[in-house]
């Protein structure tokens, strides 16, 4: 496994039968890995996983972000 960009794991072809998993550890205090598991049949030959690795700043709060570029089901977000 290596570090890829994120954008490159949300760009990629899948199909209806696709399963994705994110596992999320933080091993160490200031570092935090989110381990991402795509499983699809129809587009790919096997399973294939991507680790990110995020370095965390320690007493602060955690931001959180939302890309709302091409989405088509806004309305059904929370606190919209």
């Amino acid at each position: 496994m290596r570090p890829i960009a994120a954008a490159a794991v949300v760009s990629l072809p899948l199909t209806e039968s696709a399963t994705v998993t994110e596992r999320f550890r933080r091993p160490t205090f200031g570092r935090l890995e989110i381990q991402i598991t795509v499983d699809d049949p129809k587009a790919y030959t096997a399973p294939w996983t991507v680790t990110l690795i995020h370095r965390i700043k320690l007493d602060t709060e955690l931001l959180e972000y939302v890309c709302l570029e091409n989405e088509k089901a806004r309305g059904h977000l929370v606190g919209k």
